[in-house]
């Protein structure tokens, strides 16, 4: 409760929404902190979304609504053989977890004979060649704006996918947290406690309380937040450091920095450089007169 409470809490801080449904068949992940949709539907999978208006949860549930959708992208050999073997695995470990499953499957699809595997890939590439002829009629149909939004919404896709796997990577790598804000701390302190008959009620009556705190109040959460961010600052500092050790240089926030330096900026301070360093120069010379 506690982690979602936090999760409830970053999502007031950042002004987001929340989304709810269920249901699912082809999952795709959608967005970062998001939870599995169907492919081509945007159905989601028993679980509540982060949704920022015009984000990638919310593209995710509009997506597949038009009068004539895209094709959808086949499943891959893994997948249809997770799709036809999870009943069963489920019939045989009743008490085990979706994650439990997922692992039980994985390790069966990994120990299954070549020939058996086979069968899953044919079909594959069969629902493959399909899938590129139909692909091929949908963007043929297409006007010369539509095209070009559907070219815009690939590069878009590409890039939250990029992002999702760097933020995987990070995770792995065992960046630290980022530091909690006081409103956080006080709303995962008492959101179990919160009045309300849903989670969204209760975060907007922990948020009203929030408004109406006063100021001596409020400072043993701010208070908690200054030392978290110490926390933070000092964990991140080793981290990078082992970042260096490890060659990922890339990774350390000063580096990533320079790396975004707009030309016209490193430009514009060369040029002021340049200036202070003629003054200095001048103020120098006329001294020495």
């Amino acid at each position: 409760m506690a982690a979602a409470a936090a999760l409830l809490g970053r999502a007031a801080g950042l002004g987001l929404g929340l989304v709810a449904a269920a249901g699912g068949r082809r999952l795709l992940r959608c967005g970062a902190g998001a939870a599995l949709r169907e492919r081509g539907t945007g159905a989601l999978l028993g679980a509540v979304v982060l949704c920022r208006p015009g984000g990638a949860a919310e593209r995710c549930l509009s997506r597949g609504t038009s009068s004539n959708p895209r094709p959808k992208r086949p499943l891959t050999a893994y997948f249809r053989f997770v799709m036809d073997n999870r009943p069963a695995f489920k019939e045989k470990n009743p008490e085990a977890s979706n994650t439990e499953l997922v692992k039980k499957m994985a390790s069966a699809w990994k120990e299954l004979p070549a020939s058996q595997k086979q069968v899953y890939e044919e079909a594959r590439k069969t629902d493959w060649k399909r899938y590129g002829e139909q692909l091929a009629a949908y963007k043929a149909q297409l006007t010369p704006a539509q095209a070009a939004a559907l070219k815009e919404e690939r590069r878009k896709q590409l890039a939250r996918r990029r992002s999702i796997r760097a933020k995987r990577e990070l995770n792995q790598l065992g960046k630290p947290k980022r530091a909690r804000s006081g409103f956080n701390i006080f709303l995962s302190e008492n959101f179990q406690e919160s009045e309300g008959n849903s989670p969204v009620a209760k975060l907007k009556k922990l948020f009203d309380t929030w408004k109406k705190m006063s100021a001596a109040q409020k400072q043993p959460y701010l208070q908690l937040a200054q030392d978290d961010k110490v926390r933070y600052e000092n964990e991140m500092k080793s981290w990078e450091a082992k970042m260096i050790e490890l060659g990922r240089e890339d990774l350390v926030r000063s580096r990533r920095q320079r790396l975004k330096k707009k030309p016209a900026e490193t430009a514009k301070q060369t040029e002021k450089a340049k200036a202070s360093s003629s003054g200095k120069k001048a103020k120098l010379k006329k001294s020495e007169e």
